[in-house]
């Protein structure tokens, strides 16, 4: 089983809390995507960025000087947006850093696909952003299937905790021997699921932090070896909706086997 997550836009630099496992996976894809940057002018960056100067200019500085192999730090604790603020996993402890390390992927347009530990750079890089590449007119025909068979080697279960910029990079590849469950977090309104982006991303973040405190779906512990994989994943539906989370409740009535619905009450 794998949970994916997407990125945030907001880095920083932290070498002291804990050190980096292993170098990213797709290194040398990013490697060609930071030499295809480093061409780019302030003012194109900021284009490409869709972002305020103040914000071009830290991450033009970022890519002139940029090496990929030093003054790295874990991904996870690298990103500082909501989600990760709720997720918290600065105060997780070994056994949950253990259980994210094996079951989180962190979904990146710059790095392709990242574990929890995972030494990386600050960097800006949406995967949505309309970045030429050699051949590729963007950043999904660059990185094609090779995030998505990276993902399911040895998997048929994802958790899909990714905002759809990212999980699209999963989703067009999708066979069907792979289960892909989706989560929508929202309040009715109306009779209408409304989704609140704020409060999905804290959503996503507690869930996370739920799965990791509970050592959800850790198949090795939880089920026997000749489990199948139906009732495996029949076991991960029935164990999430258990989530109560920010006054979410699990709503049968508008669920499914592949999405399950969290309102708000």
């Amino acid at each position: 089983m794998k949970i994916i997550i997407s990125p945030a836009k907001k880095m920083n630099v932290v070498p002291d809390i804990l050190p980096y496992k292993d170098l990213p996976v797709f290194i040398n894809q990013a490697e060609r995507l930071k030499q295809e940057l480093q061409t780019y002018s302030l003012s194109e960056l900021q284009k490409l960025f869709a972002c305020n100067e103040k914000i071009a200019k830290l991450n033009y500085e970022r890519y002139r000087t940029m090496n990929l192999y030093q003054m790295l730090s874990p991904a996870i604790l690298s990103y500082e947006g909501i989600q990760y603020q709720y997720m918290a996993p600065v105060v997780f402890t070994d056994s949950e850093l253990e259980y994210v390390q094996k079951h989180l992927r962190i979904l990146s347009g710059f790095y392709g696909v990242l574990k929890p530990m995972d030494g990386v750079v600050p960097y800006r890089l949406e995967m949505q952003a309309k970045l030429r590449i050699g051949v590729y007119k963007n950043l999904y025909e660059y990185w094609g299937k090779m995030i998505y068979e990276e993902l399911i080697k040895g998997e048929n279960l994802i958790i899909n905790l990714a905002s759809k910029e990212y999980s699209k990079v999963i989703e067009a590849y999708l066979t069907s021997n792979i289960t892909f469950i989706n989560f929508v977090f929202g309040k009715l309104v109306n009779g209408k699921i409304k989704v609140s982006g704020t409060y999905a991303k804290m959503a996503r973040g507690e869930m996370v932090r739920f799965m990791a405190q509970n050592q959800i779906f850790d198949l090795e512990e939880r089920l026997d070896n000749n489990e199948k994989h139906n009732e495996y994943v029949s076991h991960c539906y029935h164990v999430l909706q258990s989530f109560d989370r920010l006054g979410y409740c699990f709503e049968e009535s508008l669920s499914s086997k592949t999405q399950l619905v969290f309102l708000q009450k």
